[in-house]
């Protein structure tokens, strides 16, 4: 299987230009933009897919919670060789593929289909008790989740039991915008240390930083790295 570092025409200056390419009626800019640079880094050096390796057993599985607003990870896709590029310009539109929620039937690379708030960290979950039920113990699961989903009682109960179950396998990134309703006492990260897993807090616009954070050992405990862009706009 090809992993996250072979080289496709595209760089991540020009994912400003991709996104550009989708004009259609979107409703949630910044939850595409704040997202941009963690599923960059994921994407070219971190995770284990490829376009040709769907199928294979073997590869990482990147669940996308935060899937309203997906500009930033049809970009991304785009970019990396998943979906033509010519896909983009139709994005929303009647026919596309390309929905404002991505469906994982009809978007390449697509592991679930998403935009619900709440849902991705407990599939993510039984993701990652499938795989290792099944003896399956190289494939990471990764899963993109908001800071507002953590208003969703659904994630707290993945978060509580992720912990105690040993899934090392699993990995969470909260890109963090301050939309959430409720503030957590120690701040995100402490939510989930408090269940057991390794947290990292680090700036979400930064590559080395995200890329450190992702990589970190965890051994024996799910990880969660939270990544803090700025505030979304009104």
């Amino acid at each position: 299987m090809t992993d996250a570092t072979q080289t496709y025409m595209y760089t991540h200056a020009d994912l400003a230009g991709l996104m550009g390419l989708m004009t259609g009626d979107e409703k949630h800019g910044p939850a595409a933009t704040s997202t941009l640079d963690v599923l960059w880094v994921l994407y070219d050096r971190v995770l284990r897919v490829s376009p040709e390796g769907g199928d294979d057993p073997g590869r990482d599985r990147f669940l996308l919670s935060k899937g309203h607003g997906p500009m930033a990870y049809y970009a991304v896709l785009a970019a990396k060789g998943f979906l033509p590029v010519e896909w983009l310009p139709g994005f929303g539109s009647y026919d596309s593929p390309l929905g404002h929620h991505p469906d994982r039937t009809l978007v390449p690379g697509a592991e679930i289909g998403s935009g619900s708030l709440g849902h991705g960290l407990p599939i993510a979950v039984g993701t990652a008790l499938g795989l290792r039920a099944q003896g399956l113990d190289k494939p990471r699961v990764w899963t993109l989740v908001g800071d507002a989903e953590l208003d969703e009682g659904s994630n707290h109960e993945a978060i509580a039991f992720a912990g105690p179950a040993g899934l090392d396998r699993l990995h969470t990134v909260v890109v963090d915008n301050s939309s959430a309703t409720y503030a957590r006492p120690g701040g995100i990260a402490a939510r989930f240390e408090a269940a057991g897993w390794s947290a990292l807090t680090v700036d979400g616009r930064d590559h080395e930083a995200l890329y450190a954070a992702f990589t970190a050992p965890h051994p024996g405990r799910p990880h969660v790295v939270v990544a803090r862009v700025e505030p979304k706009s009104a």
